[in-house]
């Protein structure tokens, strides 16, 4: 989706919020790498002390085998360290959104889409986990409301916090080593946070580590483009905030999410005119959407790790309404 920029004089008080935690944000880094404050608890880790439980140590062994998630939020500390070690330095920060989608589509749409494409791309990379979804992005403006704060259930945040908090997270996964830090936004409200944060630390940091805002994952055009020749052909649009290639990715991730058995139950198991009613073709369908997505941003991820996140940003792909 693409959401309305804050105006006057919102704008001035987002830039200077964004200024001021950038200036904060790079004191921070230099404070910390001033006093060893990123390592001060030496050996302690797991929310304790050593002394107080041997688990608590940093070179503990893993009483478990080895995690099979991407997920960091589904990882223990211990799998996050080996993880590491065992070469996975690459982390990827998916964005998505609450945001109205139509009648069928849960306002998590983004979400859910993310859930299924991030570990996919994860997945295909080989060397990569995932940092949880950031889901509160911004929405438009909150009052008075515009773009889909017009609508219930929208959550919105301003552009300053949205900037800020993603620095944060870069910020935090800076510290524990990651070299690659890959930002992904779902929803068109994100791109420009996410490559300004990108820029800003890049050139904080001179790309150790790699932070890079991946503009091709958010290209809804392509893929629909694609899908045309593998069985997805749109009819008449039903002027909703909502499309087969959409409904499909979410379907893939929670079938709940798109209302699918009430929807097929109801008769209106159909998305501008492409029926999603038979689950064996939808799985099939939804399958193809997500490998599509998946393997355009990986060779995206590739190029901006190898240009050391400095690639150009590409042409943006025309307004889909996602």
């Amino acid at each position: 989706m693409n959401t309305p920029r804050l105006r006057s004089p919102l704008t001035l008080a987002a830039t200077c919020a964004s200024a001021l935690a950038l200036t904060m944000f790079a004191a921070s880094s230099l404070h910390a790498q001033a006093t060893g404050a990123g390592n001060a608890a030496g050996r302690n880790m797991g929310g304790g002390t050593c002394a107080a439980n041997p688990y608590n140590c940093a070179d503990a062994p893993n009483p478990l085998p080895p995690a099979t998630t991407v997920w960091l939020e589904e990882m223990t500390w211990m799998d996050v360290r080996d993880a590491l070690k065992a070469g996975k330095t690459t982390i990827i920060i998916p964005t998505g959104g609450i945001e109205p989608n139509g009648p069928w589509l849960v306002t998590g749409k983004h979400n859910h889409v993310l859930r299924a494409n991030c570990e996919a791309i994860a997945r295909k990379l080989g060397n990569a986990l995932c940092a949880p979804i950031i889901k509160l992005v911004p929405e438009g403006a909150i009052d008075p409301p515009s773009g889909h704060m017009t609508s219930l259930g929208t959550i919105s945040v301003r552009e300053a916090t949205f900037r800020a908090v993603v620095t944060d997270v870069v910020h935090s996964l800076k510290m524990h080593g990651f070299e690659n830090i890959i930002l992904i936004g779902d929803s068109g409200g994100n791109q420009n946070g996410q490559r300004f944060v990108a820029d800003s630390v890049t050139g904080l940091w001179q790309g150790k580590p790699v932070v890079a805002h991946v503009q091709e994952y958010y290209d809804y055009a392509s893929a629909a483009k694609f899908m045309t020749q593998h069985g997805i052909v749109d009819g008449a649009a039903d002027g909703l905030h909502d499309d087969p290639i959409i409904t499909l990715n979410m379907f893939i991730d929670d079938p709940k999410s798109v209302r699918y058995d009430e929807r097929v139950k109801a008769g209106k198991a159909k998305i501008n005119g492409v029926s999603i009613a038979d689950r064996k073709k939808a799985t099939a369908l939804a399958k193809q959407i997500v490998e599509y997505r998946a393997s355009t941003t990986v060779d995206a991820i590739r190029k901006a790790i190898a240009n050391k996140g400095t690639l150009p940003a590409p042409p943006r792909p025309p307004r889909n309404g996602n």
